[in-house]
């Protein structure tokens, strides 16, 4: 029982919330907002994407509102993003093209063929090198489609709701990427 306790404080002392509704994870701070075109998008809640026990990036997921469901958030047609904060050198482009694949094939239980031209486009976001401290900035708005930004330069537009529901759903499904950071994401 005491090193549960001993466990819970140190999970705690690793992450901070500040009155702005930022949270701090070892080091890197996801701000508590996003603007995207003139809206401002409010931070719902972030984690850490763990593998084998090694931290490899930290994701954040910013909404209009608050919400505390992963269906929801899938489901809505509304402006929203997902941020990726890079804390390992452990992840490189052939890693993440493999593991937006995986995440693909469980998002959609297998059906991803049927995203196949989307996903190439997506994946072409993560062919340049990548470096620790690089910020991946995945956002949906209703009148493009996807739209992602590697370290706020544009890398790649790609229209369709149905594309946008299964890939949130990498982080938000019922098999997700990482069940803690899905979890750390919907704290509402």
């Amino acid at each position: 029982m005491r090193s549960i306790v001993y466990l819970l404080i140190g999970l705690l002392g690793s992450m901070s919330l500040t009155s702005e509704a930022q949270m701090t994870f070892d080091d890197v701070t996801m701000p508590a907002e996003y603007k995207l075109n003139e809206q401002s998008l409010k931070l719902n809640g972030a984690g850490v994407r763990e593998k084998f026990f090694l931290d490899l990036y930290i994701g954040g997921l910013y909404l209009q509102s608050p919400s505390t469901s992963a269906d929801g958030v899938i489901k809505a047609d509304k402006p929203m993003s997902i941020k990726l904060h890079i804390i390992s050198g452990l992840i490189d482009s052939d890693k993440m093209i493999d593991a937006i694949d995986d995440g693909m094939d469980k998002a959609t239980k297998g059906n991803s063929s049927q995203f196949s031209n989307e996903i190439i486009a997506f994946k072409k976001a993560f062919e340049e090198e990548i470096q620790v401290g690089d910020i991946y900035d995945i956002t949906y708005d209703p009148s493009k489609g996807t739209v992602i930004y590697k370290n706020t330069k544009l890398t790649t537009t790609i229209p369709g709701f149905d594309f946008k529901q299964a890939l949130f759903g990498i982080w938000l499904c019922d098999d997700p990427a990482d069940e803690d950071l899905k979890e750390g994401m919907l704290k509402g």
